[in-house]
């Protein structure tokens, strides 16, 4: 019960807060901008950055951020109501109970329901992936990755009941998605399993505290302390991919802004949207200073 009151409690702020920013646009005149939304975390920020530099670039449009929204669910609200017109979100999203699907974890065939399904349902773009997804990954020490050659799950199948798993206390008790699910997909216990904030598990696996990590799969911090990602060879993880998504009215009211945004697609993989959530969080630039020069640095932006 106290769980749900929270849970409502803070959808609640997050839909006052963007009606708040919402109205404090209207107020400057801005009834007629582009609104593009992000999330709380960095990445959303930069591409949102991305987007308005892209748009205001290729056409007439004038495009406003509103960032810091609690969550993809609640931009995704927020799309629907028409409160914004694009924002970034991830094909894992289908699973969330908006539409009928298909149970499947293939990549391919969830990004076909995301398109499929928010297009009938709900008149959205779901426009092609960026090129990356942002979801669970196992993680461990680059220089223990190299002495013991592991390269995906599969690799440490051998020596996982000798390792010390950190990971956060959720996902370790969820039965259906969580710990036991993956240990009896994989066929693999660890030795032991130390529960924690997602937010410490970094630190713990690169002071050797712990062996291995479940983390996100862009976070800045694998950069920071030289971590690397294993391959989820038999796909336990329901895919991820980023897309930019706009409704599909806005697409007509604001010719060339679905045109500008789509040069984004494909150009950016895992690994770069590391380095580039690695110069906000880590390196302290704007995120709106990172996402110009990535676009100068790949020819999108001239000036």
């Amino acid at each position: 019960m106290e769980n749900t009151m929270i849970a409502k409690l803070t959808k609640t702020i997050a839909v006052l807060g963007l009606c708040a920013m919402m109205l404090a646009l209207a107020a400057c005149g801005t009834g007629n901008t582009f609104i593009i939304g992000a999330q709380t975390f960095t990445e959303t920020k930069i591409l949102a950055e991305m987007y308005k530099a892209l748009i205001e670039d290729r056409t007439d449009v004038s495009a406003e951020i509103i960032p810091d929204l609690a969550s993809s669910p609640v931009v995704l609200q927020a799309i629907k109501r028409n409160d914004l017109q694009m924002g970034t979100l991830y094909s894992g999203e289908i699973f969330n109970n908006h539409f009928p699907i298909q149970e499947t974890k293939d990549r391919r065939k969830v990004l076909e329901q995301a398109q499929a399904g928010f297009k009938k349902y709900y008149d959205l773009d779901w426009m092609d992936p960026l090129g990356f997804e942002n979801t669970y990954a196992f993680t461990v020490r680059a220089d223990l990755a190299k002495a013991k050659g592991y390269e995906k799950i599969s690799d440490i199948a051998a020596d996982a009941p000798n390792m010390r798993l950190g990971v956060d206390t959720s996902w370790l008790e969820r039965a259906s998605d969580g710990y036991p699910a993956f240990s009896k997909y994989y066929g693999i216990t660890f030795g032991k399993t130390f529960p924690m904030e997602l937010s410490l598990v970094y630190n713990a696996v690169a002071q050797n505290q712990v062996d291995i990590v479940l983390a996100y799969s862009t976070d800045a911090r694998l950069k920071a302390y030289q971590l690397k990602t294993l391959a989820d060879d038999k796909h336990f993880f329901p895919p991820y991919d980023a897309s930019p998504v706009i409704r599909n009215d806005a697409v007509k009211k604001y010719p060339g802004v679905a045109e500008a945004v789509s040069e984004l697609i494909g150009k950016i993989d895992a690994q770069t949207m590391i380095d580039l959530n690695y110069e906000v969080d880590i390196g302290k630039k704007s995120e709106r200073e990172v996402a110009l020069a990535y676009l100068k640095r790949v020819g999108l932006l001239k000036s």
